[in-house]
């Protein structure tokens, strides 16, 4: 992949949480100089095909390596309040603008790679989607893993918030589990309306 010459910098985005009936929607970036050691992220996968362990595994390497100050990570959510009122898309752009302002990332140095569908802020004006991006760049892998890692805890804390719906277990998607505990306690604040009217 070739890199404008003012570029210092690689962001991976990434977006998880999007499906769910209940929860927020959760964007992660990472930014990395453009020589960092490749070593650093080998091996890495799409969250989706790791572990709870190994997604916890390769969090900590990466609160380790912010300390570092060998990258920095960012994540932003948004809610499910703002996906019934305007949407998931505007959700995902929202959180999305809110973890790049987090970075505090100068756009002119840095090359911001997306996966999917994602569309960096346009002040970004070196910006590449790619579809599968969590399987192809390792950067947007680590987005997503830290996106995902940070998602699940929330999901965790709000089950002893809300008792009875199993949030720690399913995380807010709609397995049998979470729709029967929807039927026999009804919704709560977290759960997003327009996704369960989709369901009926």
């Amino acid at each position: 992949m070739r890199y404008p010459n003012t570029t210092r910098y690689i962001i991976g985005v990434d977006e998880v949480g999007r499906g769910p009936l209940a929860g927020p929607v959760a964007v992660g970036a990472v930014m990395l100089p453009i020589s960092y050691k490749r070593q650093l992220l080998h091996g890495i996968r799409d969250s989706k095909k790791l572990t709870e362990a190994a997604r916890e595994d390769w969090h900590a390497r990466a609160v380790e390596a912010d300390s570092r100050g060998v990258l920095t990570f960012a994540v932003a959510c948004v809610g499910a309040p703002t996906i019934d009122r305007r949407g998931i898309m505007y959700a995902i752009r929202t959180a999305l603008s809110r973890v790049m302002r987090r970075l505090d990332a100068k756009p002119e140095e840095c090359l911001v790679l997306l996966d999917g569908g994602l569309r960096a802020p346009k002040q970004f004006i070196y910006q590449q989607t790619i579809i599968r991006g969590e399987d192809r760049v390792p950067a947007i892998a680590l987005a997503s893993i830290v996106a995902k890692v940070h998602r699940d805890r929330k999901m965790v804390r709000f089950s002893c918030q809300f008792p009875g719906y199993a949030f720690e277990h399913h995380k807010g998607y709609g397995t049998e589990e979470h729709q029967n505990a929807i039927q026999t306690l009804g919704p709560c604040e977290l759960h997003r309306r327009s996704f369960l009217h989709l369901k009926s």
